[in-house]
């Protein structure tokens, strides 16, 4: 695939939202550094403008679309959760009517938080519903769809998150994020070997709606039959995109993360780091948590805490379980 995404298309993103979104905090843990015998810094995306890393894509790319003169009289999106709210910030911050079409089984305090942040909110049967529904109104002239990964912009407002920590902190070892429709993963991959070209980009993604994993096996993006079963609600997609799949295909690892192992450092973030912590965020510490095991030097790592949105549902079934009282 031509024209990939380069460091100059993350910088002309960060320079866009920088003055609208939160800097967010980078946080460590003196134990869990003392724990693990290395030095892991977090990306606080749940601090974020609506309160996930999504902000940054939604808004660079409709940000762009009106420094190209191309503002759209009606945006539309797709999404499980924090894709929606953050196109509805976005829309409404530039007074653009939108419209989400979004899985009825999605999380309601998101469904909620779309709908006050003035977007229509169209609720479906299931993911793959949503994803017709928004390919026909997509069609209306005057509308733009932003789509929650597959876009160039919204890929490199992603990668803001990464810029922005490296830029303070320096070269790392490694980078970790999570992996849903590889937006995030893939903007953290264009900054990261932008900026330090020796550095390991690594993903994760829930081992039951393990899509990426499987396409990076066998080559070509493969598709999830059904809506998978994961606390992960932010990797619950059914499959990557033609765009994201070409950097995940150059990740220097990727790992599957089983539910267990999700939820248990999904507590321990939230008491050590003293934030909340979706599911969905904690793959990446799993995965750093496993790279790091087979270091045999101390190293310094960065994990991309993608979002702190949880509702009482999904917070009862990450507390089912104390899972505090076996140490990492």
């Amino acid at each position: 695939m031509k024209n990939l995404l380069s460091l100059t298309d993350v910088e002309k993103a960060y320079e866009r939202v920088k003055p609208f979104i939160n800097k967010t905090p980078i946080l460590t843990s003196t134990l869990l550094n003392k724990w693990l015998g290395h030095e892991i810094y977090f990306k606080a995306e749940g601090m974020q403008k609506i309160g996930a890393f999504k902000a940054r894509g939604a808004l660079n790319t409709v940000s762009w679309l009106i420094e190209n003169d191309q503002k759209p009289k009606h945006i539309v999106a797709n999404s499980s959760g924090n894709h929606a709210q953050a196109v509805a910030w976005a829309s409404a911050m530039n007074k653009i009517p939108a419209t989400i079409y979004m899985p009825k089984h999605c999380s309601k305090v998101k469904i909620q938080a779309t709908q006050s942040y003035g977007a229509k909110v169209v609720l479906c049967e299931s993911r793959a519903i949503a994803n017709e529904k928004v390919v026909e109104a997509s069609k209306v002239e005057g509308t733009y769809w932003i789509p929650p990964y597959n876009h160039n912009q919204v890929i490199s407002g992603q990668g803001t998150a990464a810029y922005e920590t490296l830029m303070e902190i320096g070269k790392v070892s490694a980078v970790f994020a999570p992996c849903g429709g590889g937006g995030l993963l893939s903007g953290t991959f264009v900054a990261t070997k932008g900026l330090f070209p020796e550095t390991k980009v690594i993903g994760a993604e829930p081992l039951n709606a393990n899509d990426a994993a499987q396409s990076i096996r066998k080559s070509s993006i493969q598709k999830l039959a059904n809506t998978p079963n994961t606390l992960a609600d932010g990797a619950m997609t059914l499959s990557v995109g033609e765009i994201t799949f070409e950097y995940l295909k150059q990740l220097d690892a990727f790992y599957e993360i089983t539910e267990n192992d999700m939820i248990y450092w999904t507590q321990w973030l939230t008491h050590l780091l003293k934030i909340r912590v979706e599911p969905t965020s904690a793959l990446g510490m799993v995965a750093a948590q496993k790279w790091l095991s087979k270091q045999s030097e101390k190293s310094k790592v960065l994990v991309i805490l993608s979002g702190g949105n949880i509702d009482q549902q999904t917070n009862q079934k990450i507390w089912k379980t104390d899972f505090l009282q076996q140490r990492p």
